[in-house]
């Protein structure tokens, strides 16, 4: 065993690229560096026949040969038949040691097929630009049969003159554009799953940049990469909302099946930014499944499949897992399933964090209102509603126009609607008050209001005609408290207050037709207040008293 490693020429290295373009797919490769940038490879030597032996840790340890001289004879103690994220892990280690780019090597189908050497019968660099051109378009015809990997290897083709420009909001038309300038001619939904994959390829090179760059996150991107990524976002959603047609070209789903799991690694590995996680991917991976993938099954397999897949990601990804996504993506696949109980779970242990959004939550109800499903609608309405309570999420405007519509089509779930308000409280006291007024339950609102100190100043005059139309006697403690704070005061300004509210006060004793309790009032008040020479300015001017 050599002690040390000798260093590779250009010559070793181009042959390894070539080698490993030969043996393993691009998404191999990609796994095999995240296995590497997990620290899963053993330290190791290379032995005197150029040999590396060692052991890769996954869900069990595995022992994986390298035979660098002869990269076929290779060998990992994995299921896997054949070149596996274990060994191409172990040559990610190894090319590290060499000091040798590894973005080159995680992409060295392109690489390879970029090192063919150029005539030298044309001018200096046009050979070269020839022979991309050339590539690009063998590529091209072979993208209507060929599978997600070669559509990577691809857009990798296509985008490598831009991948050292800054990632300004041209970067991301420009990548789209070259990778669309070598589109061929492809049936429907071959089409819409490779434009997605394209977008999604483009939101990758921005949000998670290899080499050096890849410890500077999404959070450190500044506001140009920011609007970049949320123009891609909206160009994404904008073609998951449009229908796949999957039924009509069902030999599509193999393709289907291989972007779900590109989506699904990119989303669990998404970059952290302080506590809470990005979701760009995320968002995608949701509306994937919501447009494309369930409206076109027959059965809930593959909602089974998903959650296994998700289970095993926890093992494989590690410390670098996205918990949170993690979490909603399992709640979602529980959510199609029917199985409300673990969804709700899910929910509850996302919630610890600060990383849950109301979107995260109000997107599951929205299913069922669409579906008419009241009954379930009903029970997510309460599970849900603590949850976007428990910390201060602004505007529950949508999550509250959910209620009113099951307790127009269910009255019998009004008690639940408030008994929910009522455990999302002080936060969401708007909508509750909002409510109480609505279902015209006055004495409760008042009580409401007095218990958390509010003030007729605190309200529109507006807001408080309901009751002055509908519950006037609701308002009279409310109003005479705070005349009496008003003359604590003892200035001008909040006598001139006070006399405000007692004509709104003699309008109401009025209006309940008690006039002479109202009489009293005013020469009780104004007696017990004699001494108090501007007040009783103020209420002559105000024509109270004489």
């Amino acid at each position: 065993m050599q002690s040390t490693i000798d260093a590779m020429d250009d010559e070793l290295w181009d042959k390894l690229i070539q080698d490993v373009a030969y043996l393993f797919d691009d998404l191999t490769l990609k796994r095999g560096f995240q296995y590497y940038k997990q620290k899963r490879v053993r330290p190791f030597a290379v032995t005197d026949a150029r040999k590396i032996i060692t052991l890769v840790e996954g869900n069990d340890d595995y022992s994986v040969v390298i035979d660098l001289d002869n990269l076929g004879n290779s060998r990992c103690e994995c299921p896997v038949k054949g070149p596996c994220k274990h060994m191409a892990a172990v040559l990610m280690h190894y090319a590290d040691m060499q000091k040798r780019s590894l973005q080159t090597l995680a992409n060295a189908k392109a690489a390879a097929s970029l090192q063919r050497p150029a005539s030298p019968k044309l001018p200096p660099g046009a050979a070269s630009m020839l022979a991309r051109q050339d590539l690009l378009q063998q590529q091209a015809s072979r993208i209507p049969e060929a599978g997600v990997a070669e559509w990577r290897e691809f857009c990798v083709s296509c985008t490598a003159p831009l991948a050292h420009t800054s990632r300004t909001p041209g970067y991301a038309e420009k990548a789209l554009a070259a990778i669309l300038k070598y589109k061929p001619s492809m049936s429907p939904a071959t089409e819409k799953l490779f434009l997605l994959h394209a977008h999604l390829f483009v939101l990758e090179t921005i949000t998670k940049p290899q080499g050096p760059a890849q410890t500077t996150f999404v959070s450190s991107m500044g506001y140009f990469a920011h609007m970049t990524v949320t123009e891609l976002q909206d160009s994404i959603g904008q073609l998951l909302t449009s229908a796949l047609p999957l039924r009509v070209e069902s030999q599509q789903w193999p393709r289907a099946m291989e972007i779900l799991d590109y989506l699904r690694l990119q989303m669990l590995s998404e970059p952290r930014a302080r506590s809470r996680e990005q979701p760009y991917f995320r968002i995608a991976y949701e509306l994937y499944w919501e447009h494309w993938l369930e409206p076109n099954l027959s059965d809930n397999k593959l909602y089974e499949e998903e959650l296994d897949q998700l289970r095993t990601a926890e093992t494989e990804l590690g410390t670098s897992l996205s918990r949170h996504a993690w979490l909603l993506a399992q709640s979602r696949m529980y959510f199609y399933l029917g199985d409300d109980p673990p969804a709700w779970a899910h929910l509850r242990t996302a919630a610890d964090t600060p990383a849950l959004q109301p979107e995260d939550l109000l997107g599951f109800l929205e299913p069922l209102y669409s579906a008419g499903d009241w009954d379930r609608l009903v029970n997510w309405l309460v599970q849900t509603g603590p949850l976007l309570g428990s910390r201060i999420y602004g505007n529950l405007k949508d999550y509250s126009s959910y209620w009113d519509a099951v307790v127009a089509q269910r009255p019998e779930s009004e008690p639940l609607m408030w008994s929910t308000l009522s455990e999302m409280l002080p936060l969401a006291g708007e909508i509750y008050g909002e409510k109480l007024l609505i279902h015209e339950k006055w004495q409760v609102w008042m009580d409401y209001q007095l218990a958390n100190g509010k003030e007729p100043a605190d309200f529109r005059v507006r807001d408080l005609q309901p009751l002055e139309k509908h519950a006037p006697e609701t308002l009279l403690p409310f109003y005479h408290q705070a005349v009496e704070r008003f003359v604590l005061d003892k200035n001008r300004q909040s006598y001139k207050a006070a006399v405000k509210l007692l004509k709104r006060l003699s309008k109401l004793y009025k209006k309940m037709k008690q006039e002479e309790r109202w009489e009293l009032y005013i020469h009780s008040f104004s007696v017990r207040n004699s001494r108090l020479r501007a007040l009783q300015e103020e209420l002559r001017k105000g024509k109270l008293i004489t």
